[in-house]
């Protein structure tokens, strides 16, 4: 009798979905290009000029449009996350190089690849464009339209065929609830801005300012560095003082949120098929592991394999089981990996911004601007490509070191050999700890016989002046010896520690494993250092402000000299002077707002006082 997760598999295997998830992608093409289409003719050109191609029949219609600024958007960042988990499951497909459109020599998969990327971002452009166009109320019903098709064809693929060949029951749930919670949040998203913009559009809500070029957070930075005393900190709850403080002047931009998100979800998803892997290998062991039982079993138990046969059986056995609990192990700490990420963002971020950059290699002080540019472009999929493979290559170093365990600690104490076990186990750590001791008396030997005495009594050591010089010789001479075989064991462990460190760090893009003066050769950390620089130099909140106040100081300018020269280009009617339109201007506002009277600086001999008596008089009756 089959088990019914066994009877499942075998339906499934025979289940056809009317929806191929693969041709739905090519043809989705078609109503993302009329999407952006749209989008592009609405948009308008800040610098028309008359041409004689056929683009100057748009006249000044018909702007590219980006999906999303990478640098310096802090606002929607969560939306623009969310759209970015909702293509999750095509990142996993191209991260499994399983998509490809044309069949080619195999020296041109690299340009496969390209062009399914290239697809896989037309097919999901719709998404980013339309929560970032400016014209909501046309953006918000083409993308809730766009968003309501990719749900729709994503639920009935799932409910034709909910059951996969590897987990078992709702298999393809498992792969797709991620992406849906991504569409549905994106349906009210665009429902939301719908709502919104009809409201302004039909007078009942005012219009919402444009993007302001100096965002609030950047002010406010820019306002604590410039006060005098700063403010008296809160008392920090054991959170903020041991993982995690919260700053109210620090942003992350839309391009760290979104891939943080798309991070977190592939990681799943790459979870859920590393088991779906591990369970159709076990299935395969289980058969094997039948065939071990039964050539044993017509031995009688007698033959000369039968030990090795057992020994082979206890090996799968111990291996399915350490696989399957470091699974917990690994994914926590890939996770834990993405929040530290975040945190060496904004520490660094901070001292750039601050002008240090000794935390940097020397050769990163000066980066190139073009490999920086580009490292914007790389650092989103390099960073969850590392997290993606750094997760596989920590399970698999988890998984041997619990072997480790098993075999030298658990097994032993099953199979009765306890006694044996501790006994090696005390040897071994006798060994070592002599070992250690010894070195460990090496420097207690040279601090007390072969250094000078302190200079001053505050000083924390003993300077670095010989003392015995005699004795000296003849303690290095007699070392010398031992010294050479204590350098195997040294560097052996140098050797074992470097690929525990580098294996456990290969998931942290924000740090180089590699040695110093080789850090180039690390193309990850390359690309974390040049997208940090890009961002210093685009974001920086003094600089931000220092630009917003040129630039607003520069449209008040041309303000001015426009109504200066309107009144002089005026050819009938009495023409009234800048000074009297400002004090007519001056007297409406304090009018419309009584409380700026007292507010007001008063000059003697300008009448000043008594028009502010005034004024104070008419508010008061």
């Amino acid at each position: 009798m089959l088990s019914s997760n066994a009877r499942t598999r075998q339906l499934n295997g025979t289940c056809a979905s009317s929806v191929d998830m693969e041709l739905f992608l090519h043809y989705s093409l078609i109503p993302s290009l009329f999407i952006i289409l749209v989008l592009s003719l609405l948009q308008r050109r800040e610098h028309h000029r008359q041409r004689d191609d056929a683009s100057y029949l748009l006249g000044n219609r018909f702007r590219m449009i980006i999906p999303l600024d990478f640098v310096g958007t802090f606002r929607n960042r969560w939306s623009y996350g969310v759209a970015f988990g909702a293509t999750a499951n095509k990142v996993m497909f191209l991260f499994s190089e399983g998509y490809q459109p044309l069949q080619v020599p195999q020296w041109a998969q690299a340009f496969v690849l390209l062009i399914g990327g290239i697809e896989v971002g037309l097919s999901h452009f719709p998404f980013f464009a339309c929560l970032s166009s400016e014209f909501r109320l046309v953006s918000s019903i083409l993308g809730f339209s766009y968003s309501l098709i990719w749900f729709a064809v994503t639920i009935l693929h799932i409910t034709q065929c909910p059951h996969g060949q590897f987990v078992g029951k709702y298999e393809t749930v498992m792969f797709y609830w991620p992406s849906l919670l991504c569409l549905a949040f994106l349906l009210g998203r665009f429902l939301y801005m719908f709502v919104k913009s009809l409201r302004v559009h039909l007078g009942w809500e005012l219009q919402m300012e444009e993007k302001p070029f100096l965002e609030v957070h950047q002010a406010e930075h820019v306002k604590q560095l410039l006060r005098k005393c700063p403010l008296q900190e809160r008392e920090k709850s054991w959170f903020q003082n041991r993982i995690y403080e919260w700053d109210p002047y620090f942003q992350f931009p839309s391009r760290m949120i979104g891939t943080t998100v798309l991070a977190f979800i592939c990681l799943y998803l790459f979870i859920v098929i590393e088991f779906c892997m591990f369970v159709y290998v076990r299935d395969e062991l289980d058969v094997f592991e039948g065939e071990l039982e039964n050539y044993v079993a017509s031995m009688n138990q007698t033959g000369t394999l039968t030990p090795v046969l057992l020994k082979v059986k206890e090996l799968i056995n111990v291996t399915k089981g350490v696989w399957v609990v470091t699974i917990l192990p690994a994914s926590l700490t890939c996770v834990s990996y993405l929040f530290h990420i975040l945190a060496c963002y904004r520490k660094q971020m901070k001292r750039l911004w601050a002008g240090d950059k000794h935390f940097l290699p020397l050769k990163f002080h000066n980066p190139s601007s073009s490999e920086s540019v580009v490292a914007i472009a790389r650092y989103s999929g390099w960073q969850i490509a590392y997290i993606l493979w750094g997760y596989l290559i920590i399970h698999v170093m988890q998984s041997l070191c619990g072997l480790v365990i098993m075999y030298s600690l658990v097994l032993p104490v099953i199979h009765s050999q306890a006694l044996e076990m501790l006994r090696g186990l005390g040897i071994g750590i006798l060994t070592i700890s002599i070992v250690l001791g010894l070195m460990v008396l090496q420097v207690w030997i040279a601090a007390s016989f072969f250094l000078q005495p302190k200079m001053g009594t505050a000083d924390k050591q003993k300077p670095l002046a010989l003392n015995n010089r005699r004795a000296f010789h003849n303690f290095n001479y007699f070392l010398f010896f031992y010294n050479v075989l204590l350098g195997l064991g040294a560097c052996l462990s140098r050797l074992l520690i470097s690929c525990i460190l580098g294996t456990w760090l290969i998931a942290r893009i924000d740090r180089t494993i590699l040695q110093s003066g080789c850090e180039r050769a690390d193309m990850g950390f390359s690309a974390w250092i040049g997208m940090l620089y890009v961002d210093h130099y685009h974001t920086n909140p003094v600089l931000v402000s220092f630009c917003h106040i040129l630039i607003t100081g520069h449209r008040e300018r041309r303000l001015q000299q426009a109504i200066k020269y309107w009144y002089l280009n005026q050819s009938a009617g009495p023409r009234t002077s800048v000074r009297s339109r400002t004090r007519w201007l001056l007297l409406q506002t304090l009018i419309n707002n009584p409380g700026l009277v007292t507010l007001r600086k008063s000059r003697p001999g300008h009448g000043s006082q008594d028009f502010t008596q005034i004024l104070l008089t008419c508010s008061e009756s």
